[in-house]
């Protein structure tokens, strides 16, 4: 049923029951996916099905290979949703261009965004965790839906890949004593963390290869900027899943405090990946445009010629940072 009633910000208990009460479940994952909206989506799946009801996990996109050891053992099956919830998405606009249909039908929002726009019937939110699959570990534990190995190995997947290995600044000690819960159940987490961070194909190598030497860096090398064509990725042969987790390449250079990785979607239409390893609020810049995100990771989609793009992006960064423009 289309959602006509204001949103209502719910605890765990709540959300715990609903999961209960309910039987024929659609779980919807961000284009573009990453670790965490795919370990969030599939741990969601599995706690479901241990406990008898139908689930399926969507996605407007294509799952990325490394993650294929979380939905191996997916097995949807049709059946017509009634309830449907979204996982680690902030805002509609990420649903993509095929599950966008359901934009005003979810009735339960996991996330863990600040920036979340509110869509959902019913909102569970925790601005302040590492990972949506940290919230969904909570989420379950008060519904008390034990937690496989299974389960476990796709929590542990979103949390230590929205925490980067937790080297970022949302991790705290309650993410370090949920993954160690998660580890005790016996999960290859040394497996997982090679596979997220250092398996990686011949393209993503060579993808990585040029954006490291075609960076250009700003405001007195405050600022680094790398762009990736549409007619890079098919002459590289990469695929959208070989360029998950490239933006951090942005800040590893000592005086860079932010990183803009900007990569093309269509003609004239770009996305844009913003990273922040100091004090500067990459989500308030990225709400500029439509975007969003974190305080140190963010995003938005942008649209015109990629010199026009890149001028409106780093008066936006040299705004915030409180630098003059003739630096740029």
């Amino acid at each position: 049923m289309k959602n006509s009633t204001p949103p209502t910000m719910i605890n765990y208990e709540t959300a715990a029951k609903l999961l209960h009460e309910h039987d024929n479940f659609c779980i919807l994952t961000h284009r573009s996916p990453d670790g965490d909206t795919v370990g969030c989506g599939f741990g969601l799946y599995y706690a479901l099905t241990s406990i008898g009801k139908n689930a399926c996990v969507l996605c407007s996109d294509e799952f990325p290979r490394r993650y294929n050891y979380l939905y191996g053992e997916y097995a949807g099956k049709r059946f017509n949703p009634g309830y449907i919830i979204a996982v680690d998405i902030a805002d509609t606009k990420l649903l993509g261009t095929e599950l966008k249909k359901y934009a005003d039908y979810i009735d339960l929002c996991i996330d863990h965004h600040h920036s979340n726009t509110h869509y959902a019937k019913n909102m569970l939110i925790e601005g302040d965790a590492a990972a949506a699959c940290e919230v969904l570990y909570l989420l379950l534990e008060a519904a008390q839906i034990p937690i496989t190995k299974l389960i476990a190995e796709c929590l542990y997947t979103g949390i230590v890949t929205d925490s980067g290995c937790f080297k970022y600044p949302a991790t705290t000690a309650e993410t370090h004593l949920i993954a160690a819960k998660l580890i005790n159940t016996g999960i290859p987490y040394a497996y997982i963390n090679r596979q997220v961070f250092e398996t990686k194909s011949k393209q993503r190598i060579a993808i990585e290869s040029y954006a490291i030497s075609h960076m250009e860096y700003y405001l007195d090398e405050k600022c680094a900027f790398v762009s990736i064509s549409n007619e890079l990725l098919l002459e590289t042969g990469v695929k959208d899943d070989d360029l998950e987790g490239l933006a951090p390449l942005t800040t590893e250079l000592e005086t860079v405090e932010v990183g803009i990785l900007v990569k093309e979607r269509d003609k004239g239409k770009f996305r844009v990946s913003m990273r922040s390893v100091k004090n500067t609020d990459v989500s308030s810049i990225c709400s500029k445009f439509g975007g969003g995100g974190h305080y140190f990771a963010a995003g938005c989609m942008i649209e015109g010629t990629l010199p026009d793009i890149r001028m409106k992006l780093l008066k936006a960064v040299a705004s915030v940072m409180g630098i003059d423009l003739w630096v740029i």
